[in-house]
């Protein structure tokens, strides 16, 4: 997004632009500039499919737990060529619908959409399908994703094997 955003005039298609935005980032494989969307202190999330939405990574197993840190590491590793598990990098397409505002106070936002997202290896299709919960934050009038959980709403990834891109 390139136009300035004021705290309190952040609405349901600034969020939708934004989480689309994202979407199209990851499907391009411009993690770089993905990465960018996240606060200084931002985390992703991807929990196991058997526990709770708001689980906490300290005390269950999550598939992702990354902090910023963590998650730039994420990024170099899948860029480069001897990231075998996404060398060739799969082909990813991402849908975001059902987009919501849960809460709204002063510059923090707590959001969710639906998400599909067709990934294609190997000659094999698989998708991942649950729900994306945010905190956003409005800094210097630009919307920053400071938590991310992709909520995967399958029984588990039998079927697909593995998380190695970003959901």
């Amino acid at each position: 997004m390139t136009a300035t955003l004021e705290t309190q005039a952040v609405s349901r298609s600034d969020i939708e632009d934004f989480l689309f935005a994202e979407a199209d980032l990851i499907d391009g494989w411009k993690l770089t500039e993905w990465l960018e969307l996240f606060t200084d202190d931002g985390v992703y999330y991807v929990p196991s499919t058997d526990v709770a939405a708001d689980a906490s990574p300290e005390n269950n197993l999550f598939y992702i737990a990354d902090d910023r840190f963590r998650l730039g590491e994420r990024v170099k590793r899948l860029m480069k060529r001897t990231a075998h598990a996404e060398f060739p990098r799969s082909k990813l397409r991402h849908l975001v619908s059902n987009v919501r505002i849960l809460e709204h106070e002063g510059n923090n936002l707590r959001v969710s959409s639906a998400f599909i997202t067709h990934r294609t290896k190997d000659g094999v299709t698989d998708v991942y399908f649950g729900t994306g919960l945010y905190r956003l934050q409005v800094l210097d009038g630009k919307l920053r994703i400071s938590e991310k959980r992709s909520i995967l709403a399958s029984d588990g990834l039998r079927v697909q094997g593995r998380v190695s891109f970003i959901l």
